[in-house]
């Protein structure tokens, strides 16, 4: 899943427990992966945009590592099927949630690197942010996603996308929100899941968005 076998496998198993389940959970590891990777991706960011101010390199790295943001790529990493979760949370999902799959992803970053050290977690955190470093476009880098996508479509005289709520389940705080992004023309879509609708919209357009950029990279796209 991570490229990365634990000398110490009590740290992963305390990575992957959620407070529901035990007293030895990953709260603490949380703590010291969310200082980790805020001080990668600072790093990767520097490099990558040498041209750019403070304020548009904190608004990526914002972007980057928000709770919709890890929460994509653990699930992409099926991690919620390896989460340990109290009794109540595998009864109401849980295992989807954004803000405890985008824990247990700081957790797991944070036990690596008490594991093994900095030296160890850098390939690990390559895999799962160079390729989303490398989509940024400097043109929209401080912008949210459906401001971003927006701007792109609205630059190449195509529609605007249309932000449709498929689900929406539990009660707040621990609400869970799925809306889909859809460009008909091109046939595109992208899925978010967030505790709240805007967040879903945001992570769905930032989905489409990625998609594009794969699509069409460095090309214009106009309308005949």
């Amino acid at each position: 899943m991570l490229g990365y076998v634990f000398s110490d496998a009590a740290l992963l198993q305390q990575a992957i427990t959620h407070r529901s389940y035990a007293m030895q959970h990953n709260e603490r590891l949380e703590f010291v992966g969310d200082g980790i990777l805020n001080a990668w991706v600072a790093r990767a960011l520097f490099r990558a945009f040498p041209a750019h101010p403070e304020g548009d390199l904190s608004r990526i790295r914002a972007r980057l590592v928000c709770q919709e943001g890890l929460a994509d790529i653990a699930q992409n990493l099926r991690l919620g099927e390896y989460l340990r979760l109290g009794e109540g949370e595998l009864k109401s999902g849980g295992f989807r949630r954004p803000s405890i799959l985008a824990d247990a992803l700081e957790a797991i970053i944070g036990a690596i690197w008490l594991d093994g050290g900095l030296s160890v977690l850098e390939p690990v955190l390559e895999r799962l942010f160079a390729e989303r470093i490398a989509l940024i476009d400097p043109a929209t880098a401080g912008k949210d996603a459906k401001t971003a996508l927006q701007e792109w479509l609205q630059g190449r005289k195509l529609p605007l996308p249309s932000y449709i709520l498929l689900r929406q389940e539990g009660e707040s705080p621990e609400q869970l929100f799925e809306v889909l992004c859809e460009i008909g023309e091109l046939k595109l879509s992208g899925r978010g899941l967030a505790a709240s609708k805007k967040n879903a919209e945001q992570e769905a357009a930032a989905y489409v968005l990625q998609q594009l950029r794969q699509m069409y990279p460095g090309k214009k796209l106009v309308r005949k």
